[in-house]
């Protein structure tokens, strides 16, 4: 008997062992594993609630899982400048996703978003010098929040359901499940999602952060502008009056905003005006992790974008 409980405890021990550690850099990619390895292990995210995937100082602790994780993914240099010095130490895989093969990337300046920079390029030079505008988001260079495709989703949930399967053969069935599994949601979610967002089409909104062009290029949608502001510091009076002027001649509109702060302009850009502010959350920071969060995420935009504007 006392031998039979040992090979139990042994077996329970190596099963334990085996599971695969994975460990994301952002939140959002976070939930695309959650959704692989859904009912097998539960991935672990870098980044606490709330932190820039911009502008993260990695702490001692921090180094420490990066370098154990047996999987290690990210969105890659252009979105966390501070990983790359750390990964050099890793001996693991790792996988910086907007490399992967069948990504769609967009760059900014592309789109709407280049009528919307070369109308006001003297503006927005200034206030790019007088605000410290991010390079990542300058015309040209990549923009990395391409989590919010759902066809790129797809092509990091394919990765991963390889590289587990790869490291965890006995689980490979249900990876592969899995990932089926979530494709289909995102059908069923592409489903639901597009008719509300094509009853959006021509309404005004602006953002503070060109966060969502990957989101808005899917269903049709085009922000009016871009408020490109740092909570932390005030514009000049300029520069305040000429985003008012653009808010002035839109009429009634929505300013979205991303938590966990809003911009301490927001109040004085909109006040006395037709205007109602908003957040949208591009990084699902409040969302459970689970097989469902990637949908919730996107699901989540879209009815923050219709209940503002429908609400005009």
């Amino acid at each position: 008997m006392l031998r039979l409980f040992c090979l139990i405890a042994l077996f329970f021990v190596a099963s334990a062992q085996a599971e695969v550690r994975v460990l994301t850099s952002i939140k959002p990619l976070q939930l695309i594993a959650a959704a692989v390895q859904d009912g097998v292990g539960e991935p672990e995210v870098l980044l606490p609630p709330g932190a820039s995937p911009h502008h993260y100082a990695l702490r001692p602790s921090d180094v420490r899982r990066v370098r154990e994780a047996d999987l290690l993914y990210w969105i890659g240099p252009d979105m966390e400048a501070f990983l790359p010095r750390v990964l050099d130490g890793r001996d693991k895989p790792q996988v910086a996703v907007q490399d992967l093969p069948g990504m769609s990337l967009r760059r900014f300046g592309e789109g709407h978003a280049e009528h919307d920079h070369d109308e006001h390029a003297d503006e927005h030079d200034h206030a790019s010098d007088e605000l410290g505008h991010d390079h990542e988001h300058r015309p040209g260079s990549l923009d990395a929040h391409l989590w919010l495709l759902p066809t790129n989703a797809r092509v990091i949930a394919a990765r991963m359901a390889a590289d587990l399967s790869q490291l965890d053969a006995p689980n490979a069935q249900r990876y592969a499940a899995n990932l089926q599994a979530f494709e289909q949601r995102l059908d069923a979610l592409d489903t639901r999602i597009r008719p509300q967002m094509t009853a959006l089409h021509g309404k005004p909104y602006f953002v503070f952060h060109e966060a969502f062009d990957y989101f808005e290029s899917t269903y049709g949608l085009e922000h009016a502008g871009v408020f490109s502001v740092l909570t932390e510091v005030q514009p000049g009076a300029q520069h305040v009056a000429a985003m008012r002027e653009r808010l002035q001649q839109a009429g009634p509109s929505c300013v979205f905003s991303e938590p966990p702060m809003r911009p301490r302009l927001a109040e004085t850009l909109t006040a006395g005006l037709p205007v109602k502010l908003a957040e949208l959350d591009a990084l699902g920071g409040t969302l459970p992790v689970d097989a469902n969060g990637y949908e919730h995420l996107l699901q989540n935009l879209a009815n923050g974008l219709s209940e503002c504007l429908n609400s005009l």
